[in-house]
C-alpha cells in the first residue's frame, strides 16, 4: 500500500493509500491528523454535545455532526471526491466496527506543539492536549490492524494562543518550532510507511474573523483592502463578518458563542467566508477542497478524483 501524506491548514495531515488493481478508485483509505479545521467528532465525544437545534451542521447534515462548521469540512470533500465515506473519528470508533477505509485522528484544538510548550513558556494553554504527537500515537495504535507490512492545517491555535502577547515579528519568532514538530511528524509518518507528502500553508489568519476581534487593531494600515490584518496573511467587507454570532465588527464575541440564546445566525452561510469567528463556512470549505484536489493549491498533483466536487 502506497502512502499518501497531507498537511493541511493549522494540525491537518492526510494520507492515502492507493488501491490495488482490482479497485477503480485512485485511493482506498484515507488518515487524518488535524484539529477543528478537520475533526469530525473526536471533540464532541469528550465534551457536552451540541443540542439538536444547534446551528452547527445545519446546512448539510441538519443537526450537528461532531464538526465545527455549519456542514461539511476540507476532509469530507476530499473523501466524497474519491469516492470513499466519510472518514470516521477515532475516538467514536466501535470494537469491531471496519477502518480499512481511514481513521480521522484530529482533535478540535490541537496544537502542532506538545501542551508543554506552553506550560514552559507562560503561554495560554490550548484548550486540549491531543497534540499531533497524541494523535501520532493513536494512529500507532491501530497500525498494525490496518497495515500488514510497511508499505501502504497545523500551527493554527499554536498562533492564537500567542496573540494577546506578542506582535506580528515576535510570532514568527514561533515558526521554526512549528515547523520542527511538524518535521518530526512527517519523519515519524514515513518510518510508518508513508511515502507521499504534501505539506501546504496556513489559511489567511488575518481574513479570520475571530483573529480580527483579537487583534482589534484601530490602524486603517493594519488592513489591506479586503480588510483583513496584514502581516497574518479601513473599511471592513461584510464577507469577513462571521455568519453566526452575537455582536461586534466581526460579529464576534468570545463570552458568547454561536449557538448560545443570544447569538444569530446569517440568512445564507454560503455567501460568506467565516462560520464562528474560528472556522469557515461549508461553502468556503468546498473552495479550498476544489483546490486541493482539481487544483492548482497542490503541487504535484493529487490522484485525479473520479467526482467533482460539487
Amino acid at each position: 500500500m502506497k502512502i499518501f501524506i497531507f498537511f493541511s491548514i493549522t494540525l491537518t495531515c492526510v494520507f492515502f493509500g492507493n488501491v490495488s488493481n482490482a479497485n477503480p478508485l485512485p485511493y482506498e483509505a484515507i488518515f487524518n491528523f488535524g484539529d477543528s479545521i478537520s475533526d469530525t467528532g473526536n471533540a464532541d465525544k469528550t465534551h457536552p454535545p451540541f443540542p439538536n437545534n444547534s446551528p452547527y451542521g445545519s446546512t448539510y447534515f441538519k443537526h450537528p455532526a461532531g464538526r465545527m462548521s455549519d456542514g461539511r469540512l476540507i476532509i469530507d470533500f476530499i473523501a466524497e471526491a474519491y469516492g470513499l465515506p466519510f472518514v470516521p473519528a477515532y475516538l467514536n470508533l466501535t470494537k469491531d466496527q471496519d477502518i480499512k477505509k481511514g481513521v480521522n485522528f484530529a482533535f478540535a484544538g490541537a496544537t502542532a506543539l506538545d501542551f508543554e510548550y506552553f506550560i514552559r513558556n507562560g503561554v495560554d494553554k490550548p484548550a486540549t492536549d491531543k497534540s499531533l504527537s497524541i494523535q501520532l500515537g493513536w494512529f500507532k495504535t491501530i497500525k498494525p490492524s490496518i497495515c500488514k507490512s510497511k508499505e501502504g492545517e497545523i500551527g493554527g491555535n499554536d498562533v492564537i494562543a500567542h496573540l494577546s502577547y506578542r506582535n506580528v515579528t515576535e510570532l514568527r519568532e514561533l515558526v521554526p518550532s512549528m515547523v520542527e514538530a511538524i518535521t518530526n511528524a512527517i519523519i515519524t509518518l514515513i518510518e510508518e510507511g508513508a511515502v507521499e507528502l504534501a505539506v501546504p500553508g496556513n489559511f489567511p489568519m488575518g481574513c479570520i474573523s475571530g483573529v480580527l476581534t483579537l487583534v482589534n487593531s484601530t490602524q486603517k494600515d493594519d488592513y489591506d483592502q479586503f480588510g483583513c490584518l496584514i502581516g497574518f496573511t479601513s473599511d471592513k467587507n461584510e464577507i469577513i463578518k462571521a455568519c453566526c454570532g452575537a455582536s461586534g465588527t466581526y460579529n464576534v464575541n468570545v463570552h458568547i458563542p454561536c449557538g448560545s440564546p443570544a447569538t444569530t445566525v446569517c440568512p445564507d452561510p454560503s455567501k460568506v467566508i467565516n462560520w464562528d469567528g474560528a472556522h469557515f463556512t461549508e461553502a468556503a470549505y468546498k473552495q479550498i477542497a476544489k483546490g486541493l484536489v482539481e487544483g492548482p493549491f497542490v503541487n504535484p498533483s493529487l490522484e485525479s478524483p473520479p467526482f467533482k466536487i460539487a
